[in-house]
């Protein structure tokens, strides 16, 4: 679970974290991507399909910001909810879901 985030960071039970990451309910895959917002690709968005889960979080740093669209018809065609956000709001969204036993992913790029 997600017990804190700044500026900057986000701390997954207690541990700090400052680089791109996906966090799911059994694991936390580090740097996933070294991406940016505006150098995101269909490579770093492919490594979300294979992740098995029913619901990924997108958290786009520090601003909500939507990704092209070519970047986001493939969940679509996977059946994967694929949900746009700031970071913050990510992990909120994050833990209620991950609480209620869903099958949740949290992918956060930092800016």
């Amino acid at each position: 679970m997600f017990t804190a985030y700044g500026e900057g960071y986000v701390a997954i039970n207690h541990e700090k974290h400052e680089k791109n990451l996906i966090l799911l309910p059994e694991s936390v895959i580090h740097e996933w991507s070294t991406a940016t917002f505006a150098t995101l690709s269909e490579t770093d968005m492919e490594k979300l399909l294979v992740l098995g889960t029913e619901i990924i979080l997108l958290g786009t740093g520090n601003r909500l910001r939507f990704p092209p669209g070519p970047l986001l018809r493939p969940f679509t065609s996977a059946g994967i909810g694929l949900e746009i956000m700031d970071l913050q709001a990510a992990c909120r969204t994050y833990n209620i879901l991950a609480a209620e036993g869903r099958k949740v992913a949290a992918a956060l790029l930092f800016d």
